[in-house]
């Protein structure tokens, strides 16, 4: 029993001072696993969000984007979480009831509030845009217009997000931001590609934008929009033409055929065998044919389908002024336009009419897609009726006009040729996101928004470093010092001769 008692007291690490340095040493790698832990562990990301409303001349939608709270090159990287269409025609059309107006866009709005996390409601920006519905409805009458926006204002007031205002968007502004919208959601702007041009059709106007290597922005200069994104500076062609979306151009090309005031009107763009009574004056109620009503008109008039492709084209044609160009090169109606250059995105009614009639594959010939119309044009009523159930008589009735308008505004208008028109691409998403003005808005809109500070680890790389050498020092220290009750043993053991 003595023996192990001696044998416990001469060794040293049975001693006091051991056992604490053994504690401490334990202690000091504990922490230094921790300190390595909480250094690399995942950081969550912090995410943005921003709300725009579309208000277009025929319906609004809501678009809900996100974003990284860190930016890139000045531009946040933003992406469509969520859209919502709201129920109703756009809000112009509640000229004569604006608290109306209000009141349709509660659902989606109410939609937005369950989308956006509840602790980002008060950061989260809310816009209205408004295009050339309104821009239509401001000319006619800008009191009606001006209570439009109060009801709307009203509305939006009352949810919980940062509300920065509705207004109404210049067309130019229109045709930029969809360019922009094109070619973020290509990857062009980051990768520095060569970019894509932006075609617009709404119900009231119709955009074109592009940049172009012939277009210093010197000739029609008021065409010209410069942009700043991921560090290039783009110099843009852009123009809008009001009254010449699809709706208005139906009624200005309607118009052009009932000149004379007749009882019945015969309309090639329509199908034979449709027929339907119709009334002068809401034919002719807007701004952009209105001052062409035949004075001895009747009430009524009945609109008969003839389905012609051909004389539909005329038709059409006839809204277009192609003689006057004081410039080097003009598109129509006197306006400026350099030389089409590049690829094209066409969106909006663009690819809602084209996809509806199988004819978004522009690789298939200019002539052969006109033969296709033609065909189309000429199908009975009944039996197109008969084709398509589900879809809104009114909506089906238009298409053959649609689908010939589209086509003669692009290579009669723009100048596509049989060559280039291969370069346009009818296009409705990309990557998730809608096509179309919105994100481009979003994105010029993200440089104002102060970008918050990303969460840090719990020590900079310099502390981390710092404390991890102290640790492995102290450790060494501390085994070098846990030895040191051995030294005497080995200072006596005898030397060998």
């Amino acid at each position: 029993m003595s023996a192990q008692r001696e044998m416990k007291e001469k060794n040293p690490w049975h001693t006091p001072v051991t056992i604490i340095i053994t504690v401490i040493g334990v202690i000091a790698i504990v922490a230094l696993v921790t300190v390595a832990v909480l250094q690399n562990k995942p950081l969550p990301q912090k995410y943005k969000y921003g709300i725009v409303l579309d208000a277009g001349s025929s319906h609004t939608a809501l678009y809900i984007y996100e974003w990284p709270a860190e930016k890139d090159n000045n531009t946040g990287r933003v992406e469509q979480t969520h859209s919502c269409k709201v129920k109703g025609p756009g809000i112009s059309s509640y000229a004569s009831a604006p608290v109306k107006a209000g009141e349709s866009l509660r659902l989606c709005m109410e939609e937005a509030k369950q989308r956006v996390p509840g602790k980002r409601h008060h950061q989260t920006p809310l816009y209205l845009g408004a295009t050339a519905g309104m821009r239509l409805l401001n000319m006619e009458n800008s009191s009606a217009s001006d209570k439009v926006f109060q009801a709307v204002e009203g509305a939006l007031q009352k949810f919980p997000f940062s509300y920065q205002g509705a207004r109404i968007l210049t067309g130019q502004e229109e045709g930029a931001f969809g360019w922009v919208t094109v070619n973020y959601l290509d990857e062009r702007l980051k990768q520095g590609l060569e970019t894509r041009g932006a075609l617009d059709l709404g119900g009231a106007s119709t955009q074109i934008s592009f940049v172009s290597d012939n277009y210093d922005g010197s000739e029609s200069p008021s065409n010209s929009v410069t942009f700043r994104l991921y560090g290039n500076d783009y110099n843009l062609y852009t123009h809008s033409f009001l009254c010449y979306g699809k709706d208005q151009a139906l009624r200005m090309t309607q118009a052009h055929l009932s000149q004379a005031g007749p009882a019945r009107v015969l309309d090639p763009c329509f199908h034979p065998g449709y027929t339907a009574t119709k009334n002068y004056s809401v034919l002719y109620d807007s701004p952009c044919v209105s001052d062409r009503k035949p004075k001895d008109a009747p009430d009524t008039f009945t609109h008969v389908g003839r389905g012609d492709f051909l004389q539909c084209q005329a038709a059409v044609k006839s809204v277009f002024n192609f003689t006057s160009c004081k410039y080097s090169r003009c598109s129509f109606n006197g306006v400026f336009q350099p030389l089409l250059q590049g690829p094209y995105g066409a969106f909006s009614a663009y690819y809602f009419v084209m996809n509806f009639l199988n004819l978004t594959d522009t690789s298939v010939p200019l002539e052969d897609v006109k033969e296709k119309l033609k065909r189309y044009c000429a199908t009975n009523w009944d039996q197109i009726t008969q084709q398509h159930p589900d879809v809104k008589l009114k909506y089906l009735a238009e298409y053959c006009f649609s689908g010939t308008y589209i086509l003669t505004l692009l290579t009669e208008g723009y100048n596509f040729t049989s060559e280039s028109y291969s370069d346009i691409k009818f296009i409705k998403k990309i990557k998730g996101s809608d096509a179309g003005w919105t994100l481009g808005y979003m994105l010029n809109l993200t440089n104002m928004i102060p970008a918050e500070a990303p969460d840090t680890p719990p020590l900079p790389h310099a502390g981390y470093v710092s404390i991890v050498s102290v640790i492995a020092v102290l450790l060494f220290i501390l085994f070098i010092a846990s030895l040191r009750p051995l030294w005497p043993r080995c200072s006596k053991q005898p030397q060998i001769v």
